[in-house]
């Protein structure tokens, strides 16, 4: 990792996003204050603040893996506003836009198993911004002026939820009708309907047996299985059938403000990385080091396979178990001076393709990073060509 998280726990403080609440006054002037009072009631002691306000953290890395499933007060948190406080008997969701006819649900229509059957599913969840703090080693971007915090490797949990398909709400709402292909999530998100079609999305009340926290949507989320963590929306209180994607600025715009391919990234590309030993460790060995870490794959693909470097990426070696929860073991038959890990995912066509050409030169495989310069755009750039093309998503192409 070529960069490192400040010392100072809020890592950034958002004083320019507290003093704007605060200037603009009204309800607004005490959301930092009590989003804060939340934090500290519901998250781990030992939790890294890396954002106060909007508050974003993650767990330390020495409990990223700690437990195959992720404890509440220790799943990571990515927010772009305060945290509401919504009391259940006031909350309604509202289900309109291209549906043949639109209705309200309370929390309790929504629970109601008579009317919809419940699911439990495990899901992982990682931000898109995932080991961000190597980028700002390198470009240290405009620091807390933006909601962009400096994430490490902790933005990825585990848990367990219950909850309901959305296409029983659809189904209950009569069908989507001319041409409603994309659900937005109030905050404005959308996910296409064929991930509602494969049953890749839950709303959901519940989190690893408990309601769910304030800080992670009470009363009522969304969870997307295998697409990046801002496409599981917190605090739902509207679903609306469209014809095309959302324009809303955190899915057409982040993170990068471009225009140059319009695919809103959706699924997770496969990652990785190493949680114990931490980088700069001296470790004395006897012939055996024995690691920690994860590596995921969005799209409910398992990584093809993960491997480990002990001289600093010349060579590469299988660890000794792979799927068992985040433990890897490696044989060190010399001095390791260095340890790294990735992972691929053959089910990318262009992976597949490159990885063919190296398997019949007999070329081994020898991961690298490359940074590349993209170009960004204004906003008039942008709206224009949505008013000249259809925003492109996964679904169309």
């Amino acid at each position: 990792m070529t960069g490192s998280i400040l010392g100072t726990n809020p890592v950034l403080s958002g004083d320019d996003f507290i003093a704007w609440h605060h200037a603009i006054g009204g309800e607004l002037t005490d959301i930092p204050e009590d989003s804060w009072r939340i934090v500290l009631k519901e998250k781990h002691n030992d939790m890294l603040h890396l954002l106060k306000f909007p508050y974003n953290g993650q767990p330390p890395k020495r409990l990223v893996t700690s437990k195959a499933i992720t404890p509440n007060p220790l799943h990571f948190v990515r927010n772009h506003g305060g945290i509401p406080i919504i009391n259940k008997k006031d909350f309604t969701l509202t289900l309109d836009g291209l549906v043949a006819n639109p209705k309200k649900y309370t929390l309790d229509d929504i629970m109601d198993e008579s009317r919809f059957p419940q699911i439990v599913e495990t899901v992982t969840i990682q931000c898109s911004g995932t080991r961000r703090i190597e980028q700002i080693g390198l470009y240290p971007g405009q620091g807390d002026e933006i909601p962009q915090a400096p994430w490490a490797e902790g933005a990825i949990g585990t848990a367990t939820y219950r909850g309901i398909s959305p296409k029983k709400l659809i189904k209950d709402c009569g069908g989507l009708v001319n041409g409603g292909k994309h659900l937005e999530l109030y905050g404005a998100e959308t996910v296409p309907w064929s991930k509602l079609k494969a049953n890749e999305v839950l709303l959901t009340w519940e989190m690893n047996g408990e309601p769910l926290p304030a800080i992670h949507g009470y009363p009522l989320c969304v969870v997307v299985m295998g697409y990046i963590g801002a496409r599981s929306v917190k605090w739902l209180y509207r679903i609306k059938a469209i014809e095309t994607t959302s324009i809303a600025p955190v899915q057409s715009r982040e993170p990068a403000n471009t225009i140059r391919s319009r695919i809103q990234i959706q699924e997770m590309p496969v990652s990785s990385a190493i949680m114990s030993p931490w980088k700069g460790y001296v470790i004395i060995h006897n012939g055996k080091i024995h690691f920690k870490g994860w590596a995921y794959s969005g799209g409910g693909r398992w990584p093809e396979r993960i491997e480990l470097s002990s001289d600093g990426g010349f060579s590469w070696h299988e660890p000794l178990t792979v799927r068992s929860a985040w433990n890897w073991g490696l044989h060190v038959t010399s001095p390791a001076h260095r340890i790294a890990v990735y992972s691929i995912n053959r089910t990318k066509e262009r992976t597949k393709e490159r990885l063919a050409a190296l398997e019949r030169e007999g070329i081994p495989l020898a991961p690298i990073t490359r940074y590349e310069y993209v170009h960004s755009h204004t906003d008039e750039e942008i709206m224009k060509f949505y008013r000249e093309h259809d925003p492109r998503d996964a679904d169309n192409l």
